[in-house]
């Protein structure tokens, strides 16, 4: 019996510590060497092919018969007890890229089986072996069966001759995938294969069958963009639910692409550095960082104290054998940290060749000043381990000038934020109507047959046909001749505009946005009227606090398509398993917001991507600066605009602290760019004074007198024309006319009321003019101008209004967040 690394020849190279734990933990199953299929008379497989062709209706019998026995006469021919045997023996599969049908016709003609010429290759061999494979008289080694040319085919003999139930299955699958017909017939075939080489049915293949196939498709095509490389049928497999419980839901996690985590002897090795002992100080140092770091900081951390610190001063001082560093040593490590040469011309006027000052130096100075005083302080603690490596450093506190730094970064991001906070709204309808745009084109596009021209706003396109089926809908524009995926232009454009909508309303960060899953919909009813307020759940992250935020009517608006859009047949949200970035490792599968589908495989929409897809969209856009450059917006500039926007319209500072998840409020200050800073300090001085001068007992919890008063507050703001949106604890500004507050929120259902008070007016505005009363005329034309206002927005959200969406706000137990820490 054959072990399965002996089929494969070679695994995937530079396999990570998980993706060996993974392949260790889904063995592929062994190769048989014999079975009792392959041990069957002549007889027995000759009325088994005659079943076979019966049930098919094939008019051919006789021919597939003469093609059997002319094999199986071969095969004879081949020393051996099994059928199995003497296919190994006759030499068939040493190189698959050679057709074997010369050899067997050949050594028939050589035995005087056959008497036609030997270069005649009879048509029905290869469909023969095809069927002989199907019926487990056979098992060629995968390797071949990539390969080989004939048979090209197996999985309709495969489905008739062994298991109908599990190919039909699959087949369902595939017609629930958004894939083209080639790219089902190539996935279906390599389940086949594993089929003919390992046996048994589709039920029974397992993870690490899938995994030999893979090695064995790196190793007979190397060029990792071919098509043979596609994972569509493992995809296939575990949504039809064939594979091991529990299987990995994405080969992906195999894949050197998503690396482990490498160790601190790893980490610093990649570097080859020469000097032995501050080699194993780097390594000893990372380890004794290393918890309370995740792991991305515990990488870059390495690549500063080996590559940027210490492989510098083996490069430019040969022979460097102590971090004691000379201070000659010391001032050129730093001159080159400081400083950089200029790669071309810029707008600054740095020339090519030109040394110019370099960002984020202070970053890596104050890395390497910490690694010197944090071995000075280990020595204290235990010196015989970290003494002799105690030495002074060679990083003064003048050499940081970080106050200055942090000015000319916060200038820049002010810079950035005053520059694009008035082009928002602009960016905000440019995708959106882009995206309208987008969605009707592809409508358009999908009524119209191929080869048709259609009319989406004032633009003739041309629906271009295709030679096979696909998922995609390919149109030309007639003027240019340029073709393009229509329905990939409207999925782009929708998680643009998606992405942007979210990040502006919350305040949030990208990787946040990415961890937003429908498990993150919560809500909060008030006790006293039952009324329900929709809340954001946002998951730990940076600083490792959660918090939750208020989801306005916009927000619900546009979390309601993402979750109309992602849905799949049965009206559940697809899980999809997000890969951590920062501690490199694959999460359990979640019900992720922002995930697409690939094939047969829902996906994560990876951070990056989501950094694309707003770039594109502010491109086409065409936002522009106060200077005509384009504006280049990233998905933090969002979260300071938010900041800044919420502060400029009277947020308390402490509050947008929560809201944003900062632990310090310098933070916050910092984001809100336009703010002036004399008003924070007055704020946060008033903050201290009225702590200081009030009476303790008023920061204590309220009782359940004070609580109930907070919660009438929410029920009194009901009022005949809608909802009054006051704060609690202030009173009604315009004496409870509510037709001319700006915080009354009209409710659509009282609109013939507002109609009713506007006409009402009207005549007695008619009757004061008549009567002379000139005054009484004005501030009644106040009120009629406020309640034309109101009238147009409720006009104005009618036209906006969809139908309402049950939004599914999940009730399933609290799943625990992942803890990431910060340096």
């Amino acid at each position: 019996m054959l072990s399965a690394p002996e089929e494969v020849q070679a695994r995937p190279r530079q396999m990570t510590a998980e993706a060996v734990a993974l392949w260790a933990r889904y063995p592929s199953r062994p190769v048989a060497g014999d079975w009792p299929g392959t041990r069957l008379g002549r007889a027995e497989i000759v009325r088994m092919l005659s079943q076979y062709t019966a049930s098919r209706g094939i008019d051919r019998q006789g021919q597939l018969r003469r093609g059997l026995l002319k094999i199986l006469s071969w095969l004879e021919l081949q020393p051996g007890d099994s059928w199995q045997q003497r296919w190994r023996a006759s030499g068939a599969e040493k190189d698959g890229r050679v057709d074997w049908r010369q050899n067997a016709v050949a050594q028939l003609c050589g035995a005087g089986l056959m008497r036609r010429d030997a270069t005649m290759i009879p048509k029905t061999f290869g469909g023969t072996l095809a069927w002989m494979i199907s019926a487990d008289i056979l098992r060629p080694r995968l390797n071949w069966l990539l390969v080989t040319d004939s048979p090209h085919s197996l999985m309709d003999p495969m489905a008739h001759a062994r298991d109908r139930g599990g190919v039909a299955a699959l087949q369902a699958c595939t017609h629930r995938s958004a894939v083209s017909v080639s790219s089902r017939v190539a996935a279906l075939e390599k389940i086949a294969v594993i089929l003919a080489a390992k046996g048994g049915l589709v039920s029974e293949i397992t993870v690490g069958d899938c995994m030999d196939l893979l090695a064995a498709c790196c190793t007979e095509y190397p060029d990792t963009r071919s098509h043979h490389h596609s994972t569509l049928f493992y995809q296939l497999l575990h949504r039809a639910g064939m594979l091991n419980p529990g299987a990995p839901p994405t080969v992906r996690m195999f894949s050197p692409m998503f690396g482990g985590k490498l160790t601190p002897e790893s980490l610093v090795d990649r570097y080859d550095l020469a000097c032995r002992p501050v080699r194993d100080l780097l390594v000893a140092y990372l380890r004794e960082r290393q918890p309370v770091l995740d792991y991305s900081s515990l990488r870059q951390l390495s690549a500063i104290l080996a590559l940027r610190f210490w492989k510098d001063l083996e490069t430019h001082h040969p022979g460097i054998d102590s971090i004691r560093l000379h201070p000659d040593a010391a001032a050129a490590w730093k001159a080159r940290v400081r400083t950089k040469s200029a790669r071309a011309s810029s707008a600054d006027g740095n020339a090519a060749g030109q040394m110019v000052e370099r960002m984020g130096a202070d970053a890596v100075m104050l890395k390497v000043r910490a690694f010197y005083l944090d071995i000075a302080e280990w020595a204290l603690e235990d010196p015989a381990r970290w003494a002799p490596w105690a030495v002074t450093c060679p990083i003064r506190t003048g050499d940081l000038d970080h106050s200055k730094a942090k000015t000319r970064q916060k200038a820049r991001t002010d810079t950035r934020t005053r520059d694009r906070l008035p082009k928002l709204p602009a960016l905000v309808e440019a995708l959106r109507t882009g995206h309208d745009a987008a969605a009707r084109r592809l409508t358009a596009a999908r009524h119209a047959e191929p080869g048709t021209g259609f009319t989406v706003d004032g633009r003739t396109w041309l629906r271009t046909g295709v030679r096979r089926e696909t998922p995609y809908i390919w149109i030309t524009d007639p003027r240019t001749g340029k073709r393009l995926d229509a329905s990939l232009r409207e999925e782009r454009a929708f998680w643009a505009w998606a992405a942007v909508e979210v990040l502006r309303h919350t305040g949030i960060r990208i990787e946040e946005l990415c961890e937003l899953t429908h498990h993150s919909l919560v809500q909060y009813r008030l006790p006293g009227t039952g009324e329900l307020i929709p809340l954001l759940q946002i998951a730990p992250s940076k600083t490792d606090q959660e918090r939750l935020l208020v989801v306005s009517p916009e927000l619900a608006d546009v979390l309601s398509r993402i979750i109309m859009r992602i849905r799949d047949e049965t009206g559940r949200i697809p899980l999809a398993a997000p890969y951590d970035a920062y501690e490199h490792q694959w999460l359990t599968p979640m019900p992720l917001l922002f995930q697409r589908t690939l094939g047969a495989e829902h996906r994560p929409i990876p951070i990056g991507n989501l950094r694309q897809l707003i770039h594109e969209g502010a491109a086409t856009a065409r936002i522009t600066g106060a200077a005509g450059q384009p504006l280049v917006f990233t998905p933090h500039d969002f979260r300071r605009m938010f900041a800044t926007d919420a502060i400029l319209n009277g947020m308390p500072p402490h509050i947008a602290q929560l809201i944003l998840g900062h632990r310090d409020i310098n933070t916050t200050m910092g984001y809100a760019a336009v703010y002036p800073q004399e008003a924070i300090n007055g704020h946060r001085s008033f903050i201290a004074r009225r702590r200081a001068e009030r009476p303790a007992e008023e920061y204590r919890t309220p009782t359940d007198e004070e609580w109930e008063e907070f919660l009438g507050h929410f029920q009194r703001r009901k009022v005949a024309l809608g909802e009054c949106g006051r704060a609690y604890g202030t009173s009604c500004i315009h004496e409870h006319s509510c037709v001319r507050c700006s915080l009354l929120r009209p409710d659509p259902a009282q609109r013939p009321r507002l109609l009713e008070i506007r006409d009402n007016l009207r005549q007695r505005i008619e009757e004061a003019e008549q009567q002379g009363w000139l005054g009484e005329a004005e501030g009644l034309k106040v009120s009629l101008a406020a309640a034309t206002e109101k009238i147009t927005q409720l006009e104005a959200r009618a036209a906006k209004t969809v139908d309402l969406i049950h939004l599914g706000i999940p009730t399933l137990r609290h799943t625990p967040p992942k803890t990431r820490h910060s340096s």
